[in-house]
């Protein structure tokens, strides 16, 4: 990771001859939000002098207490490989604080940012890598997105029958000239839908890049023509997208996962880490997997995980050991999806696992049959409990977490609750089109 002070941010401003700075950052839904500032700024706002109205962003504060600072970090300083040129445009991704200095516990960044130096006062650095997948779909002649694919195109697929590689050719290419390690693209299983992977880091620089990586994807496709969705479930009776998300804990440079003598060639540590993450996967999901469309994807039969399970290879529960060892040794959560807040998604799971740690829990016996083809008696008696199946209830299992409650903080945890709820309760009481084709004539 590229350690930057304030001064090698002005320089590098003044050699890129950037003349707009965007300051970024997330409300708690994990939506990308921008001040913009003149370069002429940037000094200013590299000491933390610049305030915005924060009453109007979602889940930050009353409009009475609505001065907020913010607090760029100079590490992500970047120039916009699409502003580049006279008048470049660069982006810096910002921490949120109090008008009197302090940290704001409404900054989903600073969230992580606790659950992290929970990890190191253990000894522990999470790093984690994201698979995250996306949609291309076309755009209708008024600029609004659809549902119709430019292909029909399956997994690995090469052009001409992948029509969407030029775009995501292009997507690579501008990510990796904004430092992004690219470790492979390629076409996913439905029509339309892709994946781009990128090398694992620390979990904040994680979070700053799948947070930059939505941005990226949008603004490439829409210079092609298209339109790239994040929702996890577009078109029944396809795959949905995930964000498979590799995990393994570090300290002093080695992974503390790997142990040739353990089962799998896990350590201990790993383990209890696993543990953990069963344990508390019911009650984070509704942070990994926050829309109500997200449980259309949660569902048996694409490839999406539905059960409370883990295993090696075995690609139907919901963590899967692959098979590098030594420092690549890491499990795989694969129910997050990339509609998340990263930083909350991640400060959740690390904390989940760092209390299986805490607590020496064991996970229960590796499942290595597919737990699709297993009956309901099945499961009860193997003890695999399924995954919320629906917002609503995955917003039940978070109220009712303590260990969520105090990682998330009151603000955020209460704020995130009554805005999902609302969001439940409006997808509830709709009538959908399904309901009408369903009972309209029958009834």
């Amino acid at each position: 990771m590229k350690t930057l002070h304030h001064e090698d941010v002005l320089r590098e401003a003044k050699d890129r001859s950037v003349e707009f700075v965007m300051l970024q950052f997330t409300d708690i839904l994990g939506l990308n939000k921008n001040v913009s500032i003149p370069v002429k700024q940037l000094e200013r706002a590299l000491q933390g002098e610049l305030m915005f109205d924060a009453s109007s962003i979602e889940g930050f504060v009353r409009i009475e207490e609505s001065d907020m600072y913010l607090r760029p970090d100079p590490n992500t300083f970047v120039v916009l490989p699409w502003q580049q040129g006279a008048g470049s445009t660069a982006r810096l991704i910002c921490d949120i604080h109090n008008p009197d200095g302090s940290h704001f516990n409404g900054c989903p960044r600073y969230v992580l940012k606790r659950s992290m130096a929970k990890a190191r006062s253990m000894g522990y650095t999470l790093m984690a890598g994201p698979e995250p997948e996306f949609f291309l779909f076309y755009s209708d002649e008024d600029g609004r997105p659809t549902t119709r694919t430019n292909d029909q195109a399956s997994y690995f697929d090469l052009s001409p029958i992948d029509r969407g590689d030029s775009a995501r050719n292009d997507m690579v290419l501008t990510l990796q000239q904004m430092d992004f390690q690219i470790e492979a693209s390629h076409h996913e299983v439905a029509p339309g839908q892709h994946e781009i992977d990128f090398h694992y880091a620390d979990a904040l620089t994680t979070a700053d890049n799948i947070s930059t990586f939505r941005s990226v994807v949008r603004i490439i496709a829409m210079k092609h023509g298209l339109h790239a969705t994040f929702m996890p479930k577009p078109i029944f009776g396809i795959n949905g997208s995930g964000m498979h998300t590799h995990q393994s804990l570090f300290r002093n440079g080695e992974n503390v996962f790997y142990d040739p003598e353990g089962i799998y060639s896990l350590s201990e540590t790993a383990l209890q880490y696993i543990a953990g993450s069963l344990e508390h996967a019911r009650s984070f999901t509704a942070i990994t997997n926050p829309l109500v469309n997200s449980y259309k994807r949660l569902v048996p039969g694409y490839e999406a995980p539905a059960y409370v399970a883990w295993s090696a290879r075995n690609r139907s529960p919901l963590v899967r050991i692959p098979d590098s060892r030594g420092d690549g040794t890491r499990m795989e959560l694969r129910s997050p999806d990339p509609s998340c807040n990263p930083y909350l998604a991640l400060a959740v799971m690390l904390s989940a696992g760092l209390d299986g740690i805490e607590r020496k829990l064991s996970p229960p016996k590796p499942v290595t049959e597919n737990i699709y083809d297993m009956s309901m008696a099945e499961l009860r008696e193997r003890g695999i409990a399924m995954l919320p199946g629906t917002l609503s209830e995955a917003l039940d299992y978070l109220e009712d977490n303590p260990l969520m409650r105090e990682v998330l903080g009151d603000h955020i945890f209460f704020r995130f609750l009554d805005a999902k709820r609302i969001e439940s309760d409006i997808y509830r009481t709709q009538v959908h089109e399904w309901e009408l084709e369903q009972y309209l004539a029958t009834y």
